[in-house]
């Protein structure tokens, strides 16, 4: 007999894999169109940590294995947090359009803040998580994180210019790898 959370992992699976497939296809894209290409470090940046959020948020739900009290409204919070995170896998990178140059910065430029909305709402859902699933609020230092990652988020929203939005993306991936070495170093 299967136990729920092997049975509801498995469209969670495919959502990641789908949010993992969406941004390696779209380098894939990026390096077979390399001479069309206009870099943006932001961008790249981002896109990295799409793939390290979708492999720390496959890491993360092994911890559901045990759970047996599952619910449609748990069920449904653990799926939108993975619907906002293929989102941010959608929108990081551009479809790469044939024999036209592709310009990574304008793309940013377009959609900076629809990516940063997601990721907020990726983070919103995921402290839901904690509340619907265990009845409180993310351990402190986990809530900490959360509320560092919405900062940063917001600055991408609002902030101009190259060098902010480098700084910002930097400060994310730093921050994100603190996150995954406090927290989610072991099973």
């Amino acid at each position: 007999m299967m136990d729920a959370f092997s049975y509801l992992s498995v469209l969670l699976s495919i959502i990641l894999g789908l949010a993992i497939a969406q941004v390696l296809q779209g380098y894939r894209s990026l390096f077979l169109a390399k001479g069309r290409v206009q870099l943006h470090l932001p961008v790249l940046i981002w896109s990295g940590l799409v793939l390290l959020f979708a492999a720390q948020a496959w890491w993360a739900s092994f911890g559901l294995r045990d759970r047996s009290d599952w619910t449609f409204q748990s069920f449904a919070v653990i799926l939108l947090q993975m619907i906002m995170l293929y989102m941010l896998s959608a929108l990081v990178l551009p479809d790469v359009p044939a024999e036209q140059p592709i310009d990574l910065s304008g793309h940013y430029e377009r959609h900076h803040r629809a990516f940063f909305g997601f990721l907020i709402a990726m983070l919103a859902t995921s402290v839901l998580k904690d509340v619907v699933l265990d009845h409180r609020l993310p351990l402190p230092i986990n809530l900490a994180f959360h509320l560092l990652l919405v900062a940063i988020a917001l600055g991408g929203c609002f902030v101009r210019g190259y060098r902010a939005h480098l700084a910002i993306a930097l400060t994310a991936v730093a921050g994100t790898f603190a996150y995954i070495a406090l927290l989610f170093d072991r099973l």
